[in-house]
């Protein structure tokens, strides 16, 4: 299978914000999706870790992408179909096939120790369910499992292969993941917020980040200036979405997203994990601390945002 389709750009890892029964709140999310457009995203990653997928069944995870799919239109989305279930991640892949989505993503499976062969097995397996595209998704941190380059270099062969998702803490492994990219023709989108001049500079083609989703503006213009080369200084932008990851980061992830989206003005929705009155506490210091900090910036607010009970 051929595609042309290539990310590139400033991707929302798109928050998902639900009621207390875990139902999608179309409104409040149709008001984000809306701002981020406006802002001038190129794409939506669905329910990455971002959109904290394992927390909902698969039929709530068909009807998030439903939704997401509709309300990006004519934005390109890519399904995050990941899950420990190979039934379940192909249920998921062919949904997003049926949907006419542009690729779908893949982690390795959670949990479970598996070898490097296995897990190319499996991402072989649900690759030629789908029939789409792929985005290989490593995050170490939350998978339990590094995707290594022998694996991503032997699926690329084998599947088509768009980009490799590059998330947590060892941005080091941007410039392997670049390199090899190259070779066998895929782009590496980088997950590194705060460090998007440096990921930009080793030849990252773009960004799927949490923090598109509080300050999309800031990280467009740092992409315009710094991977496409448009005249002009974004330093300030850049230190700015590296003050707003300094403040998020104190509260852990992904609720620290929800901190940053209500502070932007929308609704975050109910948490969907249970949550200790220390880091409700946390959560509304944090919220207080980025809304003064937007106004210093000068950042819009929306102004309709439901705390949700948080």
């Amino acid at each position: 299978m051929t595609t042309s389709f290539e990310p590139a750009g400033i991707w929302s890892a798109q928050w998902v914000p639900t009621d207390a029964a875990g139902r999608v709140d179309r409104a409040a999310l149709a008001a984000h999706i809306a701002f981020e457009r406006r802002a001038g995203i190129a794409g939506v990653l669905a329910l990455g870790s971002t959109g904290e997928f394992p927390h909902f069944t698969i039929d709530e995870r068909k009807t998030v992408l439903s939704t997401i799919a509709e309300l990006a239109a004519p934005l390109p989305v890519v399904a995050n179909v990941s899950d420990i279930r190979p039934r379940a991640t192909i249920e998921l892949a062919r949904h997003a096939t049926s949907l006419g989505l542009a690729a779908i993503a893949l982690m390795p499976p959670m949990f479970y120790p598996m070898s490097p062969a296995d897990v190319l097995a499996y991402l072989l397996r649900v690759a030629d369910a789908a029939g789409l595209p792929v985005v290989l998704y490593n995050f170490p941190e939350l998978a339990g499992k590094r995707l290594e380059l022998e694996t991503i270099a032997a699926f690329a062969d084998r599947a088509p292969t768009i980009a490799v998702k590059q998330s947590g803490g060892e941005f080091a492994y941007h410039r392997e993941l670049i390199a090899l990219g190259r070779d066998r023709k895929f782009v590496v989108m980088s997950g590194a917020d705060t460090r998007l001049p440096e990921a930009f500079a080793l030849g990252a083609a773009g960004c799927i980040g949490g923090l598109v989703n509080v300050v999309p503006e800031l990280m467009v213009r740092i992409d315009a200036v710094y991977r496409r080369g448009e005249p002009g200084d974004a330093s300030a932008e850049a230190g700015a979405v590296r003050e707003v990851g300094r403040i998020m980061d104190r509260l852990t992830f992904p609720l620290n997203v929800a901190a940053g989206v209500e502070a932007r003005g929308f609704t975050p929705g109910a948490p969907k994990a249970v949550v200790s009155d220390e880091s409700r506490t946390l959560h509304r210091e944090i919220v207080a601390e980025l809304g003064a900090l937007f106004d210093r910036l000068g950042l819009a607010r929306h102004r309709n945002a439901v705390t949700g009970g948080r």
